[in-house]
């Protein structure tokens, strides 16, 4: 399959998933609060593709097949439909495009979470791989609420600005670049993306005026 996007480029793909947001009962906050920290943490190129949709288990399935496979995704995150309510079926259709499950990005989002609320162990999200023949895509299930959006992402942080808990998206880049996608760099100063010595490019030179 050819993908519409040059092989550098980053595509990012935002879903948020809401009965009553896609309804236009009230306004979506999740893609907003997705799209606000990708700037602030991400300073590689990169641009976005968005989906607003019910919390409907096939147009969930759909959505994410179609951001991986057509639109060339290289990491998709979701918000929304991962607790036990009947309409939550987020991780149940993550898990039925996926090649590959990441069970670690669930286990730290819990943990990140239960410093907060005792609740968390009612949070189902997961992260897995969807692979085609010549792509991969990450795509990872995140919290509802704007606040644990960022909690989640950039990990918990002291008085002082020293992290208590690592965020997940840590390893974000490093997954990425495993699974051939474009090399992502970030802003340390919101979320350090480690990887191994051997794996972390030199910086480009500066320009000689």
């Amino acid at each position: 399959m050819t993908h519409n996007v040059n092989e550098i480029d980053l595509v990012i793909g935002l879903v948020s998933i809401s009965d009553r947001a896609s309804g236009g009962v009230y306004q979506d906050q999740g893609i907003p609060a997705l799209e606000d920290w990708l700037k602030s943490a991400i300073t590689t190129a990169y641009r976005v593709e968005t989906r607003l949709i019910p919390d409907d288990r096939a147009t969930i399935e759909a959505t994410l097949v179609e951001l991986a496979d057509t639109v060339g995704c290289h990491l998709v995150l979701t918000t929304g439909g991962t607790g036990p309510a009947r309409r939550d079926v987020t991780p149940e259709a993550t898990l039925a495009v996926a090649s590959k499950e990441l069970p670690g990005f669930g286990e730290q989002m819990r943990q990140i979470s239960l410093r907060f609320v005792p609740t968390a162990i009612l949070s189902r999200q997961v992260a897995v791989i969807r692979e085609s023949a010549d792509h991969a895509c990450l795509i990872m299930n995140l919290p509802g609420q704007p606040k644990s959006i960022k909690e989640t992402l950039e990990g918990v942080k002291d008085a002082d600005g020293k992290q208590v808990v690592a965020g997940i998206f840590a390893a974000v880049p490093y997954c990425i670049d495993l699974i051939g996608g474009p090399y992502i760099e970030t802003d340390p100063a919101v979320c350090q993306a480690f990887r191994p010595k051997s794996a972390v490019r030199p910086a480009p030179a500066p320009l000689k005026i």
